[in-house]
C-alpha cells in the first residue's frame, strides 16, 4: 500500500528505488500525502541514511518539483557558490564582481538570513535603490550585460525542498546529512548554472560544529553534484570567529567595498580567494587553481572588482554615489568600546557576536521579522591581531541608545586577549574536497 510500503522500506534499512524516491516527493508537493506520513518518511530517512545515489535521486526529485533555470541564452560556463552560513561572511558580495570581471558569467540566487546567519539578499537591500526582485528575463539580460546578477530565489524554485524544510524543522530531522545535502544541491541543480563552488562552514558560528561533520557534508553535496552532472567542489572554512569584521547588513557593504577596494582583513580575503580561484577554475577560465588565484589578483589589484560591483548596483537600481566619500551605515546611535588589556585578540566567539547583533536588529529570530540595515558590530581587530591597552576594539551602531554599554559589555566578553598567541594558529582555510565518484 502506498506510500506505507516507502517508508517502511526505508525504516527497515531498505535502499529506495529512483522511482520510489520522484513518486514520494511528487505526490507529497501535490498535496497526495499528509504531513504525518511524510513525517515518517523523514524520520526513516534521519534513522536509516541514504546511499549517494538515494541523495542524488532525492535532489533530483526536488529540484525537478518546480522549475528549472535555463540560463543557456547566456555564453559561456556560469559557475554559482553557496555558503551554509557562518558570521560576518561577505563573501558573496565581494567574489561575485571579481569573477564576473575576470570575465566568468555569475548567476546567483540568493536567500534572506534567518537566526544569526545574515542572508545576501538583506545586506544589498541595505543599498537604497537595491532590487532583488527580479524576473527571469531581467535576470538573465542582466547577465548577459555586466557578467552578474543577484536575485532572490523564486517560489517555484524547488518547491518540495521548501514543503519538506519546514516539515524537518517541526519533526527533529534537521541535522540528517542526506536531508542537509540534498535540501542545498536541489535548489542549486535548479538555479541552473553550470558548475557549483560550495562554502562549508564550522565552528562556533556555523550549523556543523566541527571539521569531520563539515567533511562529511561537503563529500556529500559534491558526490550529488557529481552523480547528477554537475561539476562540484567544496571549500571548508573555519567559522570559530567572524570571517569578516562587520556583523550587519549596511557595514558588510561597507567591508566589501573597503575589501574590493585593496583592504580588508585577512580571514575574509583569504576565503574569497579560495572561492573565487576555484569558480574561475571551474568555469574553464584558468588550467589550474593556482592560476585562477593569480588571475583573481591582478583583477583585483587593478580595482576591476570594485567597478564591476559598482556597475551591478546600479544594473539593479541601487545608488552607489556614497562608494569612496562615506559609509553607506549611518546608524543614529554609535558605541566604541576599547581594549582593557594588552596582547593578542586568541578568540572571538562568532555564535555570541552574531546573536548580540541579531537582537540589535540587524538578523531575524522569524522569518516575517523586518531588519534595520544600519544596526549592528564593527570590529577594529580579528583573530590573531595584537591590541594594546584603550585601543579601540569594536563600535556598536543602534537604532536606540538603550542598552549600549550592556550591549558592549556582552561583545567584550566574546572576544579574549592573551598575553601570547597560541603555539599553531588554526587557518580559516580547512581543506578542499573534490569529486571521487
Amino acid at each position: 500500500m502506498w506510500p506505507q510500503d516507502c517508508i517502511i522500506h526505508k525504516r527497515d534499512g531498505g535502499e529506495l528505488s529512483r522511482k520510489e524516491i520522484y513518486r514520494f516527493i511528487t505526490d507529497y508537493t501535490s498535496g497526495n500525502i499528509p504531513d504525518y506520513q511524510a513525517a515518517a518518511w523523514l524520520m526513516a530517512v534521519y534513522l536509516q541514511g541514504m546511499t549517494a545515489r538515494e541523495t542524488t535521486d532525492l535532489a533530483l526529485a526536488m529540484a525537478h518539483s518546480g522549475r528549472i533555470a535555463d540560463l543557456s541564452t547566456v555564453p559561456g560556463i556560469k559557475v554559482d557558490k553557496h555558503s551554509t552560513g557562518g558570521i560576518a561572511d561577505t563573501t558573496t558580495l565581494i567574489v561575485v564582481p571579481l569573477v564576473a570581471a575576470a570575465g566568468v558569467p555569475v548567476a546567483k540566487m540568493s536567500g534572506r538570513g534567518l537566526g544569526f546567519t545574515g542572508g545576501t539578499l538583506d545586506k544589498l537591500e541595505a543599498i537604497p535603490g537595491f532590487s532583488t526582485q527580479l524576473t527571469p528575463n531581467r535576470f538573465l539580460q542582466q547577465i548577459r550585460q555586466h557578467g552578474a546578477a543577484v536575485m532572490g530565489q523564486t517560489t517555484d524554485l524547488a518547491p518540495a525542498d521548501k514543503l519538506l524544510y519546514a516539515l524537518r524543522d517541526a519533526t527533529g530531522t534537521v541535522e540528517s546529512l542526506p536531508l542537509i545535502a540534498a535540501s542545498i544541491m536541489s535548489k542549486k541543480i535548479a538555479a541552473g548554472a553550470d558548475a557549483v563552488v560550495l562554502d562549508v562552514k564550522y565552528g562556533d558560528g556555523a550549523f556543523m560544529k566541527t571539521p569531520v561533520q563539515a567533511r562529511q557534508l561537503a563529500q556529500q553535496m559534491v558526490d550529488i553534484g557529481t552523480l547528477a552532472g554537475l561539476p562540484t567542489c567544496a571549500v571548508l572554512t573555519s567559522m570559530e570567529a567572524p570571517l569578516g569584521t562587520a556583523i550587519g547588513n549596511s557595514l558588510e557593504i561597507d567591508e566589501a567595498v573597503e575589501t574590493l577596494a585593496g583592504k580588508g582583513n585577512s580571514r575574509l580575503k583569504a576565503v574569497v580567494e579560495e572561492i573565487g580561484s576555484r569558480m574561475l577554475y571551474m568555469a574553464h577560465c584558468t588550467d589550474t587553481v593556482a592560476a585562477g588565484r593569480e588571475k583573481l589578483q591582478a583583477v583585483w589589484k587593478s580595482g576591476a572588482g570594485l567597478k564591476k560591483f559598482k556597475e551591478l548596483i546600479r544594473a539593479q537600481g541601487g545608488e552607489t554615489g556614497w562608494i569612496g566619500k562615506h559609509a553607506l551605515t549611518q546608524a543614529p546611535f554609535v558605541y566604541t568600546a576599547v581594549s582593557t588589556e594588552g596582547g593578542y585578540i586568541t578568540a572571538i566567539k562568532a555564535k555570541t557576536l552574531g546573536e548580540i547583533a541579531m537582537r540589535m536588529g540587524a538578523g531575524r529570530s522569524k522569518k516575517e521579522d523586518a531588519v534595520q540595515p544600519m544596526v549592528g558590530i564593527r570590529l577594529f581587530k580579528e583573530l590573531y591581531d595584537p591590541v594594546r591597552p584603550g585601543e579601540p576594539l569594536f563600535t556598536l551602531y543602534s537604532m536606540t541608545e538603550d542598552n549600549l554599554p550592556q550591549l558592549a559589555l556582552q561583545v567584550a566578553a566574546a572576544i579574549t586577549v592573551d598575553a601570547q598567541l597560541p603555539n599553531n594558529p588554526a587557518s580559516v582555510i580547512g581543506g578542499s574536497i573534490e569529486a571521487t565518484i
